[in-house]
C-alpha cells in the first residue's frame, strides 16, 4: 500500500525528533509528497592524489565524481511508495539522492550570492516561487516549469539580456541535480534555501517570472 501526505508529515516529524531522516524516507518524501522522480547517484570520497575526489562509480577518469546517476540503478518514479523507495536504496546502499531535471521541473542556476539576493527580492515582490537549493560549491538552483532550458535563449532576447555576460545557466532534460541533504561531489551537503511546498513543488513558476531578476543580479554580481 502507499502512504498519505499526512503520513509523510508524521514521518518527517518523527525523524526530526530522532535527529535524522533515513535516505529511503527522504526518497519517499520526494516521490510521494512532491511528485518527483529520484535517481540513485554516485558518492565521492577524498582521493589521495592532487586533492582529486574519487567516485564510487569506480571510473578512474570520472568527469563528475559523486555528482552523476549510477548507470546500473533504476530511477524511483514519482508516486513510489515508501516500501519501493526502501527497496531501491537497499540495492544501492549509500547512494546519493539525485533528481532528474526536465520532467517535473527545469532549473535556473546562478551564483549563491546572486541567488540569495534574488530570492529576497522576489519574495518581497510577492512573485510565485518554487523550491530553491544551494550547493556547497556556491550555486543557487531555482526550480522552474519544464521547458525553460529550451526557451531560455528567446526569453533572454526578449528581456534584453541575450548579449550580456551572465553567470546563469539552465538545466533541462538529461541533467540531474543532487538533492538535499545528499553530499555533492565530496564537498558537503546540498541545502534548501526555500524548501518545497505543496502549492509549488508540483507546479513551479514559469521561468519568465524569475529570470529577469536572476539575470540582473547575476550581471551585477559579475560586474
Amino acid at each position: 500500500m502507499g502512504f498519505t501526505i499526512g503520513g509523510i508529515r508524521d514521518m518527517r516529524s518523527g525523524s526530526r525528533r530522532r535527529g535524522r531522516m533515513s535516505e529511503s524516507t527522504t526518497v519517499a518524501e520526494y516521490t510521494g509528497l512532491w511528485g518527483w522522480d529520484v535517481a540513485p547517484g554516485a558518492r565521492a570520497a577524498r582521493g589521495t592524489g592532487a586533492g582529486r575526489n574519487e567516485c564510487s562509480c569506480g571510473a578512474d577518469d570520472c568527469a563528475s565524481p559523486g555528482a552523476h546517476p549510477l548507470s546500473f540503478a533504476s530511477v524511483v518514479p514519482a508516486g513510489a511508495t515508501l516500501g519501493a523507495a526502501a527497496a531501491a536504496w537497499e540495492e544501492t546502499p549509500g547512494a546519493a539522492v539525485l533528481l532528474p531535471v526536465g520532467r517535473a521541473f527545469d532549473v535556473l542556476e546562478v551564483s549563491e550570492y546572486a541567488g540569495r539576493h534574488a530570492l529576497v527580492r522576489l519574495e518581497r515582490m510577492g512573485l510565485p516561487l518554487g523550491p530553491v537549493a544551494v550547493t556547497p560549491h556556491g550555486r543557487a538552483q531555482f526550480f522552474v516549469a519544464p521547458g525553460a532550458a529550451r526557451e531560455l535563449p528567446e526569453l533572454l532576447y526578449r528581456m534584453g539580456w541575450d548579449d550580456a555576460d551572465l553567470d546563469l545557466r539552465c538545466l533541462g532534460p538529461g541533467d540531474h541535480i543532487t538533492a538535499p541533504p545528499s553530499d555533492f561531489g565530496g564537498l558537503g551537503p546540498v541545502r534548501w534555501l526555500r524548501p518545497p511546498a505543496l502549492d509549488t513543488a508540483g507546479c513551479p513558476p514559469h521561468a519568465r517570472l524569475v529570470l529577469g531578476t536572476l539575470a540582473y543580479l547575476s550581471h551585477r554580481a559579475g560586474a
